[in-house]
């Protein structure tokens, strides 16, 4: 199927979080308290995902009390945590949502990632990911892993699906 084609049918994004929504680096202060960084324009893509009627979600292997947060900011509801085997955990989020692995793209950037992507429609990888993730793929962002990657995702797929023009209308219309 042409990629083009699998971009049609895609209304649910999972994304991986460390290495995807971060640039992969765990940062601890001298209490023990975990940061992590975010990029605002990732935040923003998932927003005007949203805003079109499309769902967004997360699913990471890691627990962590920042995801916890930053899904709330982003009222992104489907967040899984704790999934070494990230698999069943997609599979359910899909049933829940009473959908088909072919309306949904996975972007992923090391080994745990690789059952999701060949199970969904849309498999992406970010620019640094394992080569690994990068060869089965269905596209690539330029982008690394908290550099904006998804973002550029999802105005790939709003740009294929006829729906970035009406965003980007209604952003510049505003005075």
């Amino acid at each position: 199927m042409k990629l083009d084609q699998r971009m049609q049918a895609i209304s649910l994004i999972l994304s991986d979080v460390d290495g995807v929504l971060t640039d992969g680096g765990i940062h601890y202060d001298n209490q023990g308290v975990e940061s992590k960084r975010f990029h605002v324009r990732d935040g923003m893509g998932i927003s005007l995902w949203q805003q079109v009627g499309h769902q967004f979600g997360v699913l990471t292997a890691r627990n962590s009390h920042i995801v916890k947060v930053r899904a709330a900011e982003l009222n992104v509801s489907i967040v899984r945590q704790g999934f070494v085997d990230k698999l069943p955990a997609a599979q359910q989020i899909i049933n829940e949502n009473n959908l088909k692995p072919e309306n949904v793209c996975y972007i992923g950037d090391d080994l745990p990632d690789i059952p999701v992507m060949r199970f969904v429609g849309m498999a992406v990888a970010v620019a640094d990911a394992a080569a690994e993730v990068r060869a089965l793929a269905h596209f690539t962002t330029k982008a690394n892993g908290g550099c904006g990657a998804v973002r550029e995702l999802i105005e790939f797929i709003l740009t294929s699906q006829k729906r970035w023009g009406e965003l980007v209308t209604k952003y510049s219309s505003r005075t």
